[in-house]
């Protein structure tokens, strides 16, 4: 609950939903086994990432999407500690950025 977004609906959803936390090796593991990552569609040496693979929990993923949807509206006042959502948000969508800080 002290990452800025995630409060205690969130929190109790995760510790309920996710079996073993310690199965994870990290926060990176942890999102594809949400769904939150890209899904790679790579050929020939080419790295090419998709759209994010929606596997895993659609509920926890959603509650996280919109708590990072609160941040970005935050980021986009004037607050210095959100430089790089706000640097993401003049090149991607609103909805990109969210997911990618969600992740």
């Amino acid at each position: 609950m002290t990452i800025p977004g995630i409060g205690p609906i969130t929190a109790s959803a995760i510790s309920a939903a996710v079996p073993d936390p310690s199965l994870f090796r990290s926060g990176r593991q942890f999102a594809a086994w949400l769904g939150l990552t890209p899904r790679p569609h790579s050929s020939g040496g080419k790295e090419r990432l998709g759209r994010i693979s929606k596997q895993g929990d659609g509920a926890i993923r959603r509650l996280l999407v919109i708590g990072a949807t609160s941040v970005i509206r935050v980021a986009r006042q004037d607050t210095p500690g959100r430089v790089w959502a706000r640097e993401l948000l003049d090149r991607k969508p609103a909805r990109v950025v969210s997911v990618a800080l969600a992740n």
